[in-house]
Parts: structure tokens; sequence; C-alpha cells
């Protein structure tokens, strides 16, 4: 951190009328230069399980970030809260060095494990050439209570993973995706994409013994391997005395496909439904590769690049509103009713590279899913879901197919959409709806604030010993 910037994104939280603090270098603020800080102020609105993490480039990848739980009610009763469970891909060099030698060679190698809340072991014997191996290490183990109820946050933190989590001879009873409660359902096991968010709970109704959690790395998803794919285990104990490994075995199928939970599954219990759609708008997402010979993503052949020392929001304030084509402005304006966006985004990547999956994620509103297709959108939005839709805030784009997402245009301000990979949203995937750009405005505090930090930033970057070298996010 003594050599980078930093910026803080409370993901999934709305910040309603604070888009000043929704912690997104390039777009909502200038980094945070080393030796300075930044206060984040705004209101909850929502309740249940987030979490907060670096926007700055691969610094997530590094360990920045932790859990957000606002309290609130639960669709099901449980007896215990064993609070978040992070679950995350992870390699044995720093992520910065494997950004820099993909840009170089274009070549990004598998990541070497997975971790349950930060930990998990490793036999270096079995890599003797990396020297960056320590190994041993330890598993992530918590205790059941015989006979009691016990809520679990499970959250993905992965930089490009996603995980199919169970536990050996316990169901899994879903009560919310993301920050949105859902009607309860069983299920022997969750596919948790990048980003998202489910709360489980379990009941601890097996005979008393030792089991192993398990979140699978899903092979089914087209992207950069991992080296320990089923190593992600973590221990439930009945007896908290215990030290022995489990003997349970895995009975549960892996899945096939990359996909999010059934739609049929995520109910929400709060009934919502979309109403008064204004515009429809179209994104077709592609690639290209660039001069350097280096893979690019492109939404509607543009690829983001955001310039870090004048972000959008500032050059909103600063009446600087043409932006550069680099920085994917999508404008739209709050009505003075309830009105709606619909955004299509259909996945065109080349088929060389096979069904390419997207986690997008939607900053300062929920995104209702309308359409989630392993197909090409033919225009129709006749059979859109609009009668209570899955509600959250990290959804699938499936590969050769499309996302059709719909939000209240009711938050003004500079938001981005982008694909929560790491490399994808480095590699340009990603684009801002500006809302309302009129109507955005900032307390003496936080202009000042605002303001301040550029200032800051942009004297130390003049000096930074690194300098941007993705598109900012």
């Amino acid at each position: 951190m003594k050599s980078n910037g930093t910026a803080m994104h409370w993901h999934g939280v709305r910040q309603l009328h604070s888009n000043e603090y929704d912690g997104v270098p390039g777009v909502t603020q200038c980094p945070i230069p080393p030796g300075k800080s930044l206060t984040y102020k705004f209101n909850v609105t929502q309740y249940g399980t987030g979490w907060y993490h670096s926007h700055f480039s691969f610094q997530t990848a590094e360990g920045v970030y932790g859990p957000i739980i606002f309290n609130g009610p639960a669709t099901a009763d449980y007896d215990e809260d064993l609070g978040a469970l992070f679950l995350q891909d992870w390699a044995h060099e720093s992520t910065f060095a494997i950004w820099d030698r993909k840009e170089k060679f274009g070549v990004t190698y598998s990541l070497s494990n997975t971790l349950m809340n930060g930990t998990n072991t490793f036999d270096c014997t079995t890599r003797p050439s990396d020297k960056n191996c320590i190994g041993d290490g330890k598993k992530f183990q918590t205790v059941f209570k015989q006979g009691r109820k016990h809520r679990l946050r499970l959250i993905n933190s992965s930089i490009n993973s996603q995980f199919h989590f169970h536990i050996d001879r316990h169901n899994l009873t879903v009560i919310s995706n993301d920050f949105v409660a859902i009607k309860p359902y069983e299920t022997e096991s969750v596919s948790i994409s990048a980003g998202q968010r489910y709360d489980v709970i379990v009941h601890a109704n097996a005979p008393p013994g030792d089991y192993w959690i398990r979140g699978t790395w899903n092979e089914a998803c087209v992207d950069v391997a991992n080296d320990r794919p089923e190593e992600m285990t973590g221990i439930v104990r009945y007896d908290a005395a215990s030290t022995i490994d489990p003997t349970s075995t895995n009975t549960v199928k892996q899945p096939t496909d990359c996909a999010d939970e059934p739609q049929a599954n995520l109910v929400p219990q709060l009934k919502l439904d979309v109403t008064n759609i204004t515009d429809t708008t179209f994104e077709e997402l592609s690639m290209l590769i660039n001069g350097a010979a280096l893979l690019q993503w492109t939404i509607n052949s543009s690829t983001l690049h955001l310039n870090w020392e004048k972000p959008t929001l500032k050059r909103i304030l600063d009446y600087d509103r043409i932006f550069p084509t680099s920085y994917n402005v999508v404008p739209r304006q709050s009505p003075v009713g309830d009105e709606w966006a619909v955004l299509v985004i259909e996945n065109k990547a080349p088929a060389a590279l096979g069904p390419v999956q997207h986690p997008i994620h939607l900053h300062g509103h929920d995104l209702w899913v309308l359409a989630q297709e392993g197909q090409k959108w033919e225009g129709r939005t006749r059979g859109f879901k609009t009668t209570n839709p899955v509600r959250r805030d990290v959804a699938m784009l499936p590969g050769n197919g499309y996302l059709a997402i719909a939000f209240k245009l009711d938050n003004f301000g500079a938001w981005l959409i982008h694909c929560h990979i790491a490399w994808h949203s480095s590699e340009g995937l990603a684009l801002e709806l500006v809302e309302s750009e009129k109507s955005i405005k900032l307390s003496s505090v936080s202009t000042k604030a605002l303001s301040d930090t550029c200032k800051s930033w942009e004297r130390w970057s003049s000096k930074a010993p690194w300098k941007q070298d993705d598109s900012g996010i």
C-alpha cells in the first residue's frame, strides 16, 4: 500500500444520494494516496450481508476487503449467527505481478489455490518449482450445536471463480441473495459467483461428528484455471475439542454449467413489480486485440479506460461534461414519477474463447433480472419477467447469451456497471451510468473531501513508482 493509492467500495450498498462515497477511482473519486485518508459517509437503507473491498486495480485479490452486516429480519428462524464466510481464489504471488506478466506476454497462469475465510492448506512438495509457496496452513473450522439452526453468510470475494458450496450430510435453507430477502428454499448446495452473497441456514441434525465443508471451484466456468479446484474445504465440528479430519464423503454432483441459482428459487419475500419501462438500451459485449497484441473487452466496441486524476463525478461538478469515449458513459435522466430503465447485454465474445460467462455488478441500484438466457436476444421484450423478478446486485451474463436487467431511475450520480471478474474489469469490461447529470450536487463537506483527495493524489502520483496500467477499476 506504500506504493499504491486505494479507494473503498461498499459492495451492494445503494448509496442513495451519496454517490460521492461509492468508492470507485476514476468514477466517484480520485484514489487516496499513501499517508492520506478519506471518511466515507452514507445512510444504510438495506439489511443483510454485504462486503467492502478496494476498487483500486487488484488490491481486493491481495486481501483488502471485509464483511458488512446490516441487521434486520430473516425469512426463516435460526438459533446461531456464525457470521460471514468468505470464499476466495488465491495465488502464491502478487496478483499485480501476474497482471504485469499478462500485459507483457498475453498469458494469465492458473491460480494456485482457494481459501475459506482466508485460510487453507497447501503441500509445497507438489510444486517444487514454486518459489513463492509457503505451505502448511490450516483448514477453516466452525462448531455446530446439535439440534440448533446456524446462519452462514456466504460471500464470494474471488477475482475469477464461481464456487459450488455444500456441507456433507447437511441441507441448506437459502434465505437471501445479495441484499434481498427471499422466500426460503431448501437445497443440497448453492452456486455463488464473484461478488455474490447467499445467506443460508444449516440445521445441525446429522449424527454428532466432523464433516467437510466444500466450496468446489466450478470448472464449467470458462476462464483462468485453478490448480486445486476441489481443495477449498473447511470443517464443521459438533465437538469443539475434536482435532481429527472428517471422513465424510461428497455425494453432491458438481454443476455442468456456469450459471446463477435457478430464478424460480430466488423469489423476493417483498413482492415488487417492474412497471412503466421508459426505454431499453442494447449493449453488445465482445473483445478486441489492441496494438500491443493484448486482449481487451469491449461494450459496443469501446473499452473502459478512466483517468484517476479526472473522475467522472468531478468532471460533472466542474461542468466538464463532454466525457471521453473511453469513459463508456450511458446518460439517463431520472423522471418525476416511478420509471425504469432496461439494459440488455448480449455476450458476443469470439467463439474461439468458448462460452465465457460474466458476473455483472450494478452500483447504486438493485438490478431486477428480466431475462437471463444462453441464446441470442431477438429484440423482443414481451417475454421479460416483470412480476416480482429476481432482485440482486450481481447477476450472471451467460456465455453466448444475454442478460436483461431493469433498474429504477431514482438515484442520481455516476454509477459503474462492470464484470466482477477482476481480469475482465481491468481489461475494460465496464460502462458508466450517469443518471440525472444536472441534478448531481454535493454538500460543501463532500465537495471539499473530493477536491482535497484529488489534489493529494495529483501531488503524489507525479512521483509514484507505479503508473496506471489497466482500466482504472
